[in-house]
């Protein structure tokens, strides 16, 4: 994008004019974002207007998730005119820091949207034509805060803002039909930018609306409520990501919000495929679908029910959807792998039940084991195996994660269908998690290999050679960031780190299988070594953590309680204090993310191996150079084939060893023989915490005494990851402790989401 600095200016001031009936002397912080944004859009309407009007086959990236962030300084950023923006604000007085609080797109509830929203990236940046279909959610998953360290939820209402950077495509609003409702869905088209190339891919995101606004016969009869009810169950849909889906009306909710998304999506392409004149019976040659995760995999029967309304047959029909689908399973957790019972989804979508009847008949005319192979079974529908079944390609996110795929979780199907199964490892963006979060050390690795490495991150490689002279840059610039860490941390948790600390970070969904507990147990053995002298060389660390638990998942509340507890009796303690600080921050999201991963000296990715299908932030860690701590699972695997493993820190049971432990395996003898663990899991239930709502003491229940008591083998893993977390602590501040965080960033290329959608468009969506 061509800047000129008092174009722009002009632009902006006219837009103000407009808009809001100010100018750029007077405008306040909202007002100047949004016409500054609107400013940008403007110009980038030529772009995007001709990449809409090309004629290329395109994959629909179909996704509950797109946790895109805060999008002006990437944006501005991939547009190649960040800095130029920046100086043109600051002709006049204004800066672009200042939007620094400006809310995130916080669509999406970890590394599955957060993925999502990578990949639209980084298609972008290598010119590859995929596009995202999702949800406009009304609200994001939640505003998190603690209140007595319990997580306390509220709105995450982030259009107050506005929402400069998408347009209402109001032209291609369709209706969506259920059993006992009709719905508008309206068409947000938000673009995304290539990082300088000129290309602009789309996400549309879809805003449920009633059919009919307002009914004035209705309201001149004074019964308005039964409008209002109409409108509320129309646009409840897409109020909130995720709602609680505890009682059956929270899932069907959730099921209403999954139909809703696929089958505007595909109204809208069906349409626009006749209105080009294209042939629906080669609907492959125009477009292929990902299906990201089980959410949206009903739009497999929902193009079924569509192509049959179009005088298809069945089996027409299911050719195009073999054609066109393909599945990425992201989690081998049964829980995680959606079912939903028969009653509810044929009540709520009679037509689409039928065509999954369909596609059972005919899986079962195929002559296979029913068994080993079904969609439908004891009145429960099978999503995972409806995508298997039908998709062209299945896909893990790891080879470790696709090894289990194929000999544990879908066994059966792949000795069946072995052609459909491909692995492709997860990526992140090197420009929001390098160039864009950690601006001073991008500058330092151009000095010494050039910007190459911006659009190919395998070019990192070249700074091995240069690592010995990178030594006193990378910890000024490490340094640098731990200090703004912790003066954001100390205005925003009022908690004071100090940067001299090694900072211990874990940063994800809050899950059991991901272990922030093993983390907490661990903090607390070594608050009571240090209280009791048996360590009396702590090194001075602070344990840094963010997470949200999901509403209504219990046990993964009461995590967080447990650890704000040890955080308050750590944090007070003036004689641990000195050497250890605790934090759990609040609303934890990508722009927080964006400045605690070039922050960390530590990455914890500790979840049981087998658990993790990949993960992604210990991609961005290890880009920012920091050093895993962490079990062979998902892509720690990699990563330390790729950096090396005596450049990080492994611990733990091995996927293969968690099989055999779980044949013997008592978490009571574990107990009964180390007294100084057993005096830590004590705590949940001893009274040396407050746990006046019993979740702690549940919580000790599911570790200890529970039936599959540690599920996740969190006092299995337990001496070995003290072991390992002690010896990477003794290890920091020395050179070669340096030397392995240079390794790991050098080592980052294959990590690169530019990497991942070039292996998506090559060996499953055939793309050019």
């Amino acid at each position: 994008m061509k800047f000129e600095k008092k174009k722009f200016l002009t632009d902006v001031d006219g837009i103000l004019h407009a808009d809001y009936g100010t100018d750029l002397a007077s405008a306040n912080r909202k007002e100047l974002y949004n016409a500054l944004s609107r400013a940008v859009m403007s110009g980038i309407y030529p772009d995007w207007k001709a990449e809409k009007a090309e004629n290329k086959r395109r994959c629909g990236y179909f996704s509950a998730e797109f946790l895109m962030g805060r999008a002006i300084f990437s944006n501005l950023l991939n547009l190649g005119i960040l800095e130029e923006a920046d100086e043109a604000l600051k002709s006049i007085g204004e800066d672009l820091k200042q939007f620094e609080e400006v809310e995130d797109a916080a669509l999406g509830n970890g590394g599955l949207g957060r993925l999502a929203a990578c990949y639209l990236e980084s298609a972008a940046t290598m010119d590859i034509p995929l596009d995202g279909y999702g949800i406009r959610y009304r609200y994001g998953l939640f505003a998190q805060t603690f209140v007595d360290g319990y997580q306390h939820e509220e709105g995450d209402n982030w259009l107050k803002w506005g929402d400069p950077w998408s347009v209402r495509a109001e032209r291609d609003a369709v209706t969506v039909h259920f059993a006992d409702q009709d719905v508008r869905a309206v068409p947000y088209d938000m673009p995304i930018f290539g990082y300088k190339n000129g290309v602009v891919n789309t996400l549309r995101l879809w805003q449920a609306e009633p059919v009919q606004a307002f009914d004035f016969a209705t309201f001149n009869d004074m019964k308005g409520e039964r409008t209002a009810t109409e409108n509320f169950n129309a646009t409840k849909i897409t109020d909130v990501l995720y709602p609680n889906d505890n009682t059956m009306v929270g899932k069907i909710l959730r099921l209403r919000q999954q139909y809703f998304l696929v089958s505007a999506s595909l109204q809208d392409i069906v349409k626009k495929q006749k209105a080009a004149g294209h042939d629906l019976h080669e609907l492959s040659r125009y477009y292929c679908f990902q299906l990201n995760d089980t959410h949206p995999v009903i739009a497999i029967p929902e193009l079924l029910r569509l192509l049959k309304a179009e005088g298809f047959t069945f089996e027409e029909a299911f050719k195009v959807c073999a054609e066109t689908f393909n599945f990425t399973n992201h989690t081998i957790m049964a829980e995680a792998l959606e079912k939903w019972d028969v009653l509810a989804l044929s009540d709520l979508l009679p037509d689409v039940y039928q065509e999954i009847v369909n596609c059972q008949r005919r899986l079962e005319a195929d002559g296979l084991d029913g068994n080993k192979f079904y969609i439908i079974r004891d009145n429960v529908i099978h999503m995972a195996h409806l995508a298997i079944y039908v998709s062209s390609h299945v896909n893990g996110v790891a080879e470790i994660h696709t090894n289990i795929l194929k000999t544990d979780t879908f066994k059966n199907w792949y000795e069946r269908f072995p052609e459909k199964f491909v692995n492709v490892t997860n990526g992140i963006t090197p420009r929001r998690w390098l160039l864009l979060n950690n601006p001073a050390m991008a500058r330092e690795i151009d000095k010494y290999i050039g910007t190459g490495w911006h659009t190919d991150l395998a070019q990192l490689r070249k700074l091995e050679p240069h690592i010995e002279k990178m030594l006193p840059a990378f910890r000024a610039v490490k340094r640098a960031n731990k200090e703004k860490l912790a003066a954001y941390i100390s205005a925003h948790e009022g908690i004071d780190l100090s940067p001299d600390f090694i900072f211990d970070v874990q940063v994800k969904r809050l899950h059991e299988y991901k272990r922030q507990l093993l983390n907490a147990f661990a903090i607390l053995y070594f608050y009571y070594a240090i209280k009791d002298g048996e360590i009396t060389d702590f090194p001075p660390t602070a344990f840094i953590f963010g997470a949200k638990a999901a509403p209504g998942y219990y046990n993964a509340k009461a995590i967080i309680k447990y650890i704000n507890e040890i955080a308050k009796l750590v944090n007070n303690d003036p004689d641990v204090s000195k050497v250890m600080k605790v934090v759990f921050v609040q609303n934890y999201n990508v722009s927080y993310a964006e400045k605690i991963v070039c922050a960390a000296d530590v990455s914890e990715q500790i979840s049981m191996a087998g658990m993790e299908a990949s993960g992604t932030s210990n991609m961005k860690f290890m880009l920012n150079g920091t050093v895993t701590l962490g079990t062979l699972d998902g892509a720690n695997v990699e990563i330390c084939e790729e950096a090396g493993r005596e450049n990080n820190y492994i611990f733990g049971a091995t996927v293969e060893d968690v099989a055999a432990v779980k044949q013997y395996y008592c978490p009571t003898e574990m107990l009964g023989n180390d007294p100084k663990l057993r005096r830590v899991v004590e705590t949940l239930r001893d009274g040396t915490f407050s746990d006046e709502k019993g979740m702690l003491k549940k919580l000790y229940e599911s570790i200890v005494t529970d039936y599959g008591a540690d599920r996740y083998l969190v006092l299995y893993d337990f001496a070995d990851y003290v072991r390992a977390k002690m010896q990477l602590l003794r290890d920091y501040g020395t050179e070669d402790f340096d030397r392995k965080c240079l390794h790991n960033m050098a080592a980052a290329g294959k990590f690169s989401a530019d990497r991942s959608v070039t292996d998506y468009a090559k060996l499953i969506w055939h793309l050019k």
